[in-house]
């Protein structure tokens, strides 16, 4: 997959406020200072499109760019899609008092469990860390709620191979624990566009079925 074309659409307050449910939509998520905005800019091609900060907390809307992209198809044209990638705020350790916080997380958790395009939530984890238990309860969550998801272990060049690869199978052997079905994950670095194809590789994949297969609900 190539991506022709990323552009900011809107940031929304919440989930009644964002655009039509009318293509396939795809949430990227994690625990603040995880590298979101780096990563997503990353598999854009575009390196001011999703805003990065020093200070934690800097995304506090649902903001959906909207993104055009490109499929190889052997002799024929290439296959066009378009669909919308989704910042949200992180979730942890931003500097906000606390009704800002609950108010952060029932926008969330209302967009995650009623927004209807939405494919899959890419959770992102710092790979530089042993297992964290906010990122293991933000993750079980997800499963309570019945929202497709994946892995993405982020900042793997800022460690030793050895380390990344110790913390991403802690991290998993700890969902094992209650987890009987493992997500998929996908290990990343935005400096060194580790990860990117296989991202853009599983959306395009996820893109084609559900065009194939589900009729996007309108709203």
């Amino acid at each position: 997959m190539q991506i022709k074309k990323a552009t900011y659409l809107i940031s929304s307050p919440s989930v009644d406020k964002c655009p039509k449910s009318d293509r396939p939509e795809y949430a990227f998520i994690g625990r603040s200072n995880v590298g979101k905005s780096s990563l997503i800019n990353m598999l854009v091609n575009q390196k001011g499109l999703a805003k990065t900060s020093a200070n934690p907390g800097k995304t506090q809307l649902i903001n959906h760019y909207d993104i055009l992209s490109a499929t190889a198809v052997p002799g024929k044209k290439e296959s066009l899609s378009q669909w919308y990638l989704v910042d949200l705020p992180g979730y942890g350790y931003a500097k906000i008092s606390q009704s800002q916080r609950k108010q952060w997380e029932k926008m969330i958790e209302d967009y995650l469990r009623k927004r209807t395009s939405l494919l899959n939530v890419f959770v992102l984890i710092d790979s530089r860390h042993a297992p964290q238990k906010i990122d293991i309860e933000f993750v079980n969550s997800m499963g309570q709620w019945q929202i497709p998801f994946t892995l993405v272990f982020t900042k793997a060049d800022k460690e030793k191979p050895g380390v990344v690869q110790r913390n991403v199978k802690a991290f998993i052997d700890a969902l094992r624990e209650t987890w009987q079905f493992l997500p998929q994950q996908f290990i990343t670095s935005a400096e060194k566009k580790t990860g990117k194809e296989e991202i853009l590789g599983f959306i395009e994949k996820c893109n084609g079925d559900a065009y194939e297969n589900i009729e996007l609900k309108k709203s």
